[in-house]
């Protein structure tokens, strides 16, 4: 390379950095605005809503939590333009990635605190999960699809959440082998509550479920000391199915 050549070169690849500083920076400030306006939205809409909810507002710890967790890096990039738009959207496989009020509430009802261990049934996206991860000691999440579990435990290894521990199979059986949990939440309905899970939820442990078939109701079951659950109906939802592997169904 001649001497001309070195002097137009490096201020041609100073001018290039700056640039690429300059769009990262940009990007970045677009994402803390969309995040802001996504919490807002949350937030207004647990108001439209506390009546039916009985939630008059989500705790700032949770909404806190929720402002940290990058949306988009837990959806396909065909939808990172609406990762921060208070809807569901579609992951792939015929599974969808929570509302994020949905997401909100749920949370709010299980009511993690921070030396909890909880349990996920339906991993989707990582979403979920990766908000539970900055309420909980530790989160347990399985998903019976397995492109879906593997990028997701991908993008916890990416984003440091070194407290989610992944596992792919068929959540109806819950996962025992780290039981008893503190709470449990299952992000895909089934027709009706897995045994396995009450079994494995802690007395005073809350599991947080959509039961039923096209519209299910949200509820929350609360474990009592002696072994009786106390169910609380919330608000009508509407999940996925709980998809189940052939070969281990009753």
């Amino acid at each position: 390379m001649s001497m001309r050549r070195q002097r137009l070169t490096r201020p041609l690849l100073a001018i290039m950095a700056l640039l690429g500083v300059m769009t990262s920076a940009w990007a970045g400030a677009k994402t803390a605005a969309e995040l802001r306006r996504m919490v807002e939205d949350i937030e207004a809409m647990a108001a439209d809503v506390a009546g039916e909810t009985g939630i008059a507002a989500v705790s700032p710890r949770v909404l806190d939590v929720i402002a940290t967790v990058p949306r988009h890096e837990f959806v396909p990039s065909e939808q990172k333009t609406s990762a921060y738009r208070n809807r569901p959207l579609a992951i792939g496989h015929g599974q969808t990635i929570s509302q994020p009020f949905v997401v909100a509430l749920m949370t709010e009802l299980l009511a993690v605190k921070e030396g909890h261990r909880v349990l996920e049934i339906g991993t989707g996206s990582g979403y979920q999960a990766a908000v539970l991860a900055g309420l909980a000691r530790d989160v347990y999440t399985i998903e019976i699809v397995r492109p879906l579990a593997e990028t997701a435990a991908a993008a916890f290894e990416r984003l440091g959440y070194t407290n989610v521990h992944t596992r792919i199979g068929d959540g109806y059986r819950g996962w025992p082998e780290h039981g008893p949990y503190d709470g449990i939440m299952v992000t895909a309905a089934p027709d009706h509550v897995p045994p396995a899970l009450i079994e494995q939820l802690k007395p005073g442990g809350r599991l947080v479920i959509p039961v039923g078939e096209i519209w299910q109701d949200l509820m929350v079951l609360t474990k009592n000391a002696d072994g009786t659950t106390t169910t609380t109906t919330v608000v009508p939802v509407r999940f996925v199915p709980l998809t189940r592997d052939e070969k281990e169904q009753d």
